[in-house]
């Protein structure tokens, strides 16, 4: 079970992406403490997986790029069907193919698609001035 706390941010992000950058940027840019999980640098078990998958009340092949190139290379551009299992060894082995970062603040898991989607997040007395 991912541990969470009131006044930290979690986020599972790759710093290989201008994404993961951008948004780690955003989240270290609040009061709070943060807790940077760069996936390209350390290896997240199957578990914190499917726990963020359900915090985002979606599957787990929804966290995975089909459009990435390592993707493509390794599987094709043609829909597959693979089995959770599967889908968990791909971010184990490809952690490359994460979709976007994932961040975990007060309990609530949040897919950013895009850098500011984080800022929406952050109230006014939590942001630095």
């Amino acid at each position: 079970m991912i541990a969470t706390n009131n006044n930290e941010i979690k986020l599972y992000y790759s710093s290989e992406t201008s994404i993961g950058k951008q948004t780690y940027a955003y989240v270290v840019s609040s009061e709070k403490k943060v807790l940077g999980v760069d996936i390209s640098k350390t290896k997240v078990p199957g578990s914190h997986w499917v726990e963020i998958a359900d915090g985002l009340n979606i599957e787990i092949q929804k966290l995975i790029n089909m459009e990435h190139p390592d993707f493509i290379k390794q599987y094709g551009d043609k829909c597959i069907d693979l089995d959770q299992h599967d889908w968990l060894r791909i971010l184990e082995k490809h952690p490359e193919t994460l979709a976007f970062p994932v961040v975990i603040m007060e309990g609530k898991f949040i897919a950013i698609h895009s850098p500011s989607d984080f800022a929406k997040y952050l109230n006014p007395d939590t942001t630095k001035q």
